[in-house]
């Protein structure tokens, strides 16, 4: 990435690249089981010299699924009680899984900052998953991620370099 991302055009990028990713993820699936330590390197390399806070299109347009634990641990640190804290800023969606009422993320400030970020839900430390294990197995998933993370979009554009 030689000039820096323009982060909003990630969705119409990641469009024109979805096919070539697919035919790679097509021909390469076997290849990709033992892939991880490359992907991880992958991953650190181009998130090193990535700026979430330029970006937080993640925190704007993703709702996470958030756990009873993401929700005890953001009570505590907001110091109210885990029922307030439901009733404030979590719904059950037509999934039946737990989210925010309304995106952008109600923790997220117009710095990019997240007002909870020691204690954000799990779904949120772990994004953007190019440094999870088998991770052939999100490989579909992180085409999709790709449109809102300029770090899977790297990634997979790395991989089929």
């Amino acid at each position: 990435m030689n000039q820096p991302m323009d982060y909003k055009a990630l969705p119409t990028l990641a469009t024109k690249a979805t096919p070539e990713w697919k035919r790679y993820y097509s021909k390469n699936k076997k290849k990709l089981e033992g892939m991880d330590a490359e992907i991880h390197l992958l991953h650190h390399k181009i998130s090193a010299k990535t700026n979430c806070l330029e970006c937080g299109n993640c925190c704007r347009t993703l709702g996470p699924m958030i756990t009873d634990k993401d929700i005890e641990r953001i009570a505590k640190s907001l110091r109210k009680k885990s029922s307030e804290v439901m009733d404030l800023y979590f719904k059950v969606d037509e999934d039946g899984d737990m989210v925010f009422k309304s995106m952008p993320c109600p923790f997220l400030g117009a710095d990019n900052y997240c007002a909870i970020y020691e204690n954000r839900p799990k779904a949120c430390r772990e994004y953007p998953h190019t440094d999870r294990k088998k991770f052939y197995q999100i490989y579909n998933l992180s085409i999709k991620n790709a449109e809102t993370c300029p770090i899977v979009y790297e990634v997979l554009e790395e991989l089929i370099r």
